[in-house]
């Protein structure tokens, strides 16, 4: 299709698109969803067609209507998934589809995550003809359609719009990391796994679907394109980010996700593994989330890295141990004692700063004769993996403090030649006795 060269219109509403701010991408009204047709050709219920499978299983914007994949066609696309017949029709094209659906979709979505860079000629035909149907399109490439002179012509002239999922903040808004994720007070849990397409995001907007309906308020930031596409409100696709940014735009996910909606638990989606060579993602993931807990998911029956033959898989056991040491030598709070975070803590403990421990600790105190004693418990996980309590004790303050360690050890620190002054200067006034 040859399209004639544009008018001063045409270039200005190719600008416009081509500038869409990616929030505004994800933003749509999910009380009124709208119909969507996803191309997946030889790939719906594979490895690339991972994004189709999503969306079929799951979307909170819009109503899958049909997918199409010829290799498949009058099959249901539930069934093809392995899982109950969802009533979504397989087609052969675009064609078979517009015949056999009574309206045309609201919107044509590329449906298919491969490694390459550019889609084929013969799906840019495909795409040109769905936008003259009057079908908005969805990407999640990091081929940005919205930037493609002939995508944004043939956008104008028909009166849609194309939406690029992966295209990320303009880099005035873009954020690096504060340390405001220490702040989150409610526990965070990253869904992390051994290579690419494990199930990963699958788990995580499930569990997040299980807990709201539980009662448990729950929120997911989503870290790739078809989490996005499925409606998440926090998060972005940090794997089209300036790697300088990945960690700040993680960690303020996290934290918006935190001040808005005060929920119960947050979920944070993972991205391939913090040992595959080929991607960086997880572990900015990793690093800006700072997460309470992690779940891991592994396909213990694949030997090689998804798309990469010559990789071996590795095993659970040697991703958990590298896990864990990216934490901890990312200085996460509440890491070996004698750390900054630990340090805090006992500095807390110490000036009797109950509120800033609570978040921390499950506080008990108790009388034994003339003695006090307050007994603290980690509330966090990454706290408990390296700390199992804290003891205090004292007649007048504090006398003692004893660290408990999960493998059975303790250490006890005595304090001595401790004086209580009648009475506080103005600063001590100010620091310990002012009400809170």
């Amino acid at each position: 299709m040859q399209i004639q060269p544009g008018t001063k219109n045409l270039i200005i509403n190719q600008e416009r698109i081509a500038r869409q701010e990616f929030k505004s991408e994800i933003k749509c009204n999910t009380d009124q969803k709208k119909t969507a047709l996803i191309y997946c050709e030889n790939q719906f219920g594979l490895v690339d067609g991972k994004t189709a499978a999503a969306l079929v299983r799951h979307s909170e914007i819009y109503t899958i209507v049909g997918v199409i994949d010829s290799s498949l066609t009058g099959k249901d696309a539930g069934e093809e998934l392995g899982e109950e017949k969802s009533g979504i029709p397989i087609f052969a094209n675009l064609d078979d589809a517009l015949g056999k659906l009574s309206n045309i979709p609201d919107f044509y979505i590329y449906g298919k995550a491969p490694l390459e860079t550019y889609i084929a000629n013969n799906e840019r035909l495909l795409i040109l003809e769905a936008m003259e149907k009057g079908m908005d399109i969805i990407s999640g490439l990091h081929q940005f359609f919205s930037e493609d002179p002939e995508f944004a012509q043939v956008a104008v002239l028909n009166g849609i719009q194309i939406k690029d999922i992966r295209k990320p903040p303009l880099l005035k808004d873009l954020h690096l990391f504060t340390g405001q994720i220490s702040e989150v007070n409610v526990p965070v849990i990253a869904v992390l796994g051994t290579d690419c397409a494990c199930g990963k995001m699958t788990t995580a907007v499930e569990l997040n679907k299980t807990l709201n309906n539980l009662g448990i308020k729950s929120v997911l930031v989503a870290t790739g394109q078809t989490s996005l596409m499925q409606g998440a409100r926090y998060g972005v696709s940090t794997d089209a980010l300036i790697s300088q940014f990945v960690v700040g735009e993680v960690e303020n996910s996290v934290v918006q996700a935190f001040k808005n909606e005060s929920p119960d638990i947050i979920l944070v989606e993972g991205q391939s593994a913090i040992s595959h060579p080929a991607f960086m993602s997880s572990l900015g993931i990793l690093k800006g989330s700072m997460p309470d807990g992690i779940i891991l998911q592994h396909p213990p029956a694949r030997k090689f890295r998804c798309d990469f033959p010559r990789l071996a898989m590795p095993s659970a056991e040697s991703e958990i141990k590298l896990i864990d040491g990216t934490l901890y030598s990312n200085g996460q709070a509440d890491t070996l004692p004698g750390g900054e975070a630990f340090a805090r803590r006992l500095m807390a403990v110490l000036s009797g700063d109950i509120e800033a421990l609570k978040p921390h600790f499950r506080i008990q105190a108790r009388e034994e004769g003339d003695q006090w004693r307050l007994d603290l418990t980690p509330r966090n996980d990454t706290l408990a993996r390296v700390l199992a309590g804290i003891r205090l004790g004292g007649e007048q303050g504090p006398e003692f403090f004893r660290l408990d360690y999960p493998n059975g050890d303790y250490s006890v620190t005595r304090l001595s030649n401790i004086e209580y002054p009648d009475t506080l200067s103005d600063a001590e006034e100010r620091r310990f006795a002012a009400p809170r």
